[in-house]
């Protein structure tokens, strides 16, 4: 049974949640790392790929985009450039310390494409726990209790960083992942934009003018996006009951599925990418901490590392 979707405040603060939103280390990370082909680059790594060649034969992804990608993730310090042969010389991608961090969030990504992805991307069909010996699920945990959690064991509250500006969110001392909005299964567009929509109707926006005024989005480029994400499965939207000429903007299992991704990627950036805390900060409400997301293990419940895990591939 799905948790309801989390209210933080009654008649939601809209200039509290821009500038949250837009301070967030989620809004800034996405900015980086936020389109569709980066994604499977970090989970093509993750699962042993290494060579140029074999990104873009395991991945589909053009020569040109992947060679820019790659070429953004090495300046970035998430790969890093490793010699395997000299005549010619020749190099491959591993993982540097800064994307073994993004763990969490790879196993989430992975958890959400297997319950409600159409198998178009060339996922493990199992992972297996070396820890405990068993196989598992990524389960989306509080770092300080080891509680499985919820959206709805969580409240939210909003607090703007003034050191991560909006307007300062595209600094180049970070390079910057250019974003193409490629469409992922299911017709997810896994870019900025779709995922701060999910985050702001998961926050309490409903209606159309509120998302227009948290965002910063353009009408018609939001009802684009809206449109996108309801023909998608990935919002829903009815007439609202208080007034039937207004639409209201909901959740779906989908969506709501997304939200172990987030908190996972937000953590991260929070932790590996700004070294800032983020200005949307949860509170765990069974234990009273603020919630730092970790993936778990669904048997053992411990916190899943990479060297930990192995994995099955369709046969």
């Amino acid at each position: 049974m799905n948790a309801p979707d989390p209210i933080p405040v009654t008649g939601p603060d809209l200039d509290l949640m821009r500038d949250a939103l837009g301070s967030s280390t989620l809004s800034h990370g996405l900015r980086r790392l936020g389109d569709r082909w980066t994604v499977q680059i970090l989970m093509g790594a993750f699962m042993g790929v290494r060579r140029f060649d074999d990104f873009q034969t395991r991945l589909g992804i053009p020569r040109h985009t992947l060679s820019q990608r790659l070429k953004a993730l090495v300046a970035m310090d998430m790969l890093r450039l490793h010699p395997y042969q000299t005549h010619p010389p020749r190099n491959e991608y591993r993982l540097a310390p800064r994307g073994l961090a993004m763990y969490d969030a790879v196993l989430m990504v992975w958890d959400w494409e297997h319950r409600f992805g159409e198998g178009d991307f060339p996922l493990p069909r199992r992972l297996i726990h070396k820890s405990c010996g068993h196989a598992f699920l990524p389960k989306l945990s509080c770092d300080a209790c080891g509680e499985e959690v919820t959206m709805g064991d969580l409240a939210i509250r909003l607090r703007p960083n003034p050191r991560l500006p909006a307007e300062a969110a595209a600094d180049t001392r970070t390079p910057r992942v250019p974003i193409e909005g490629a469409t992922l299964s299911l017709g997810l567009r896994l870019d900025r934009w779709a995922l701060m929509i999910v985050i702001a109707v998961t926050l309490g926006c409903r209606h159309f003018d509120q998302l227009s005024h948290v965002l910063g989005i353009g009408p018609s480029v939001l009802s684009r996006r809206l449109q996108g994400l309801v023909e998608a499965g990935l919002l829903k939207v009815t007439p609202d009951r208080d007034d039937q000429r207004r639409r209201v903007y909901l959740l779906t299992p989908a969506s709501r599925a997304l939200f172990g991704y987030l908190t996972t990627f937000a953590t991260w950036a929070s932790e590996t990418l700004f070294n800032e805390p983020s200005s949307i900060a949860p509170i765990h409400r069974a234990c009273g901490k603020p919630f730092t997301a970790r993936a778990s293990c669904s048997h053992c419940h411990a916190r899943l590392f990479p060297q930990d895990v192995t994995f099955e591939m369709e046969a």
